[in-house]
């Protein structure tokens, strides 16, 4: 599908901050490594994870939040539609 790398997490934090949510990186005492504050469209994952696994949670997140592609930019909208969109 694609690489697990910095570039990588890179565009997939892009997806979220066009959609209007915030990623932070933050130590906390969340089970599946990640919090998500819907309300206040924040999205909090633990900062001890490596790349890969930063790039995973992600992706299991993205199926819980909205994404309207007409307001991703064009980079990111061609990224999602190649590798995360779901048929």
């Amino acid at each position: 599908m694609f690489k697990y790398t910095a570039n990588t997490l890179a565009k997939m934090e892009a997806i979220f901050n066009e959609s209007g949510y915030l990623v932070r990186y933050e130590k906390g005492n969340f089970k599946p490594g990640y919090c998500i504050l819907k309300d206040k469209k924040v999205v909090v994952v633990n900062k001890y994870f490596e790349t890969e696994a930063r790039i995973n949670t992600l992706l299991e997140i993205l199926p819980l939040i909205e994404v309207n592609v007409t307001n991703l930019s064009e980079e990111s909208k061609v990224f999602y539609k190649k590798n995360l969109q779901k048929a």
